[in-house]
């Protein structure tokens, strides 16, 4: 498998592997030093919640790694392009920011702008900010390392990432979002699938007296469990 250059330091990305939505693997490249994630195209939307929740576990266990300050400019590690910035709105709240390649290869994001994408980390508000500052005047930017002094800024003048905050409320809460989805993914609903099973049979059945089909009368057909376990699993996926 090729190396994977950081788009910062440049140093090859160690690669980790989490399980993918419907079957296989996603391999994340990721850089401990930079803490940043590379995710090739639709990546970081492809792991299971099972996955993320992994993945968050891996990136507390590097929380305290010593960090080297972002590079500008970053570049792609597949066609050394430079990365263009970029923001969006997580799913649960609040902005996060990664950098991507205008080429389409796939996006770098730090773990900080990761955790905000997925819900574990909680961006403060302007009071509450003010309220920090009082006791706290410079803090490092979660997004890229650089200072901020939040007695001026309510935001990264690096990255512009917003000022975010990791507490327990929001990593429990997330963890549990992500824990009981991975629960109903896996869980296969045995009642459910016996009522597709039986709804099927009856309407073969029904058809069946409707043809009014004299060589097969008093003939009882054997259940599909294939076939209708098939149909079943059908309507889950197309959910």
């Amino acid at each position: 498998m090729k190396p994977t250059p950081c788009p910062s330091c440049q140093q090859t990305m160690t690669k980790h592997r989490f399980e993918r939505l419907l079957h296989g693997e996603v391999i994340l490249d990721m850089c401990f030093s930079c803490q940043g994630i590379w995710f090739d195209e639709f990546e970081s939307v492809q792991i299971t919640p099972g996955g993320i929740v992994d993945l968050f576990k891996l990136l507390h266990e590097h929380h305290d790694d010593q960090r080297i300050p972002l590079r500008d400019p970053l570049k792609c590690p597949r066609c050394n392009e430079k990365l263009l910035h970029g923001l969006d709105v997580a799913k649960h709240g609040g902005q996060f920011n990664y950098h991507r390649c205008l080429q389409k290869h796939g996006r770098f994001t730090t773990f900080a702008q990761f955790m905000i994408e997925k819900g574990f980390v909680r961006q403060l508000n302007p009071a509450e900010i003010d309220e920090l500052s009082a006791k706290v005047g410079i803090i490092r930017c979660m997004g890229c390392g650089a200072p901020v002094d939040i007695r001026k800024d309510h935001a990264c003048g690096h990255c512009r990432a917003p000022i975010t905050i990791l507490e327990p409320s929001a990593v429990e809460q997330a963890l549990s979002r992500y824990q009981h989805a991975e629960v109903r993914r896996t869980t296969r609903d045995v009642e459910a699938l016996g009522d597709a099973i039986v709804m099927r049979e009856r309407e073969k059945s029904r058809q069946k007296r409707l043809k009014q089909e004299p060589e097969n009368a008093g003939i009882i057909d054997a259940i599909d469990l294939l076939a209708a376990g098939a149909e079943f699993v059908w309507t889950l996926i197309k959910r």
